[in-house]
């Protein structure tokens, strides 16, 4: 079983026809229909039902599927990961990264590596929540990841650094009245309209603003949901109600409090195999921005 014959049978499931997989691979029908032959023998049996009118999965190929494309994967990501190592022009790294760090932590370490590795090509995949980071990082789709601690057994995969923390504020339409107050009780809050994002963490099967808001004895009047937090920022600095995000993606001019406890998470890069070369480049330049983070809510 070669990568070539893997290659060759994902490209036909993509798209779901012998012609077009031929055409898109530059080699002719017949030559893709030995290749894929040829792999059915190896596996034992067939992976891909022949029908008039293109191909679909057998339950061979369905349970063969994810497995070929975390072989190819990995063997793209080995190439890549070696020729950024080597500082090869051409050379690619891949950072997956939750959405909010993605808008806000990482684009000064993106410029300064650009600065320092103008060889080597930075791939940025971003995700919504933690489960879908991690997910990824599980089918090699990057090689390293920034977000928070990943579950188990994820966290056991690879090397897991700690790089700083996340501030979580509130922001704040403009003249809200507790803009300037430093930091406030969760209770002070129970009155205003709240803009809900999808990406809040979820604890015990709840999104957590419901659960600390019940704790505090209220529940949020939400007033928009919304996809991301970069829009629910955006949204509180037009008036359309409070919003609670990483300090990170608040942009200069837009009033926000603090919680009194704190809120903050712990920031980590993982990856599923030890750094070295341009990813553990890379880990150095993250812990300068991080901290600095970290320390804004000194």
């Amino acid at each position: 079983m070669s990568l070539r014959q893997m290659e060759y049978f994902l490209t036909v499931v993509d798209t779901a026809s012998f012609t077009r997989a031929a055409a898109s691979l530059h080699v002719t029908q017949p030559a893709l229909s030995h290749q894929i032959k040829a792999l059915e023998r190896q596996v034992g049996g067939e992976l891909l039902e022949r029908l008039p009118r293109g191909v679909r999965l057998t339950p061979m190929g369905r349970a063969f599927l994810p497995h070929a494309e975390l072989a190819v994967r990995s063997a793209v990501q080995a190439e890549r990961a070696a020729r950024a190592a080597a500082g090869a022009e051409g050379g690619e790294l891949h950072i997956a990264a939750l959405h909010a760090l993605a808008a806000g932590l990482l684009p000064p370490v993106f410029a300064r590596w650009r600065r320092a590795r103008p060889g080597v090509e930075l791939v940025l995949h971003e995700y919504a929540r933690d489960e879908d980071l991690a997910d990824s990082m599980e089918r090699g789709v990057a090689d390293l990841a920034v977000g928070h601690r990943p579950a188990p057994p994820a966290d056991t995969a690879g090397p897991l650094r700690e790089i700083g923390e996340e501030q979580i504020v509130v922001a704040l339409p403009p003249g809200d009245p507790l803009a300037g107050a430093g930091r406030v009780p969760l209770t002070a809050l129970a009155d205003r309209d709240w803009i809900r994002c999808a990406m809040e963490p979820v604890v015990d099967g709840r999104p957590f603003i419901d659960l600390a808001c019940e704790r505090a004895g209220f529940t949020p009047r939400t007033a928009v949901r919304t996809e991301h937090t970069s829009t629910a920022v955006r949204l509180a600095a037009e008036g359309a109600g409070i919003a609670v995000v990483p300090s990170c993606v608040v942009p200069a001019g837009c009033p926000v409090v603090r919680l009194d406890p704190d809120w903050h998470r712990p920031l980590y890069v993982f990856a599923r195999v030890p750094f070295a070369g341009a990813a553990a480049a890379f880990v150095s330049l993250l812990a300068g921005p991080a901290e600095a983070a970290a320390a804004d809510r000194a």
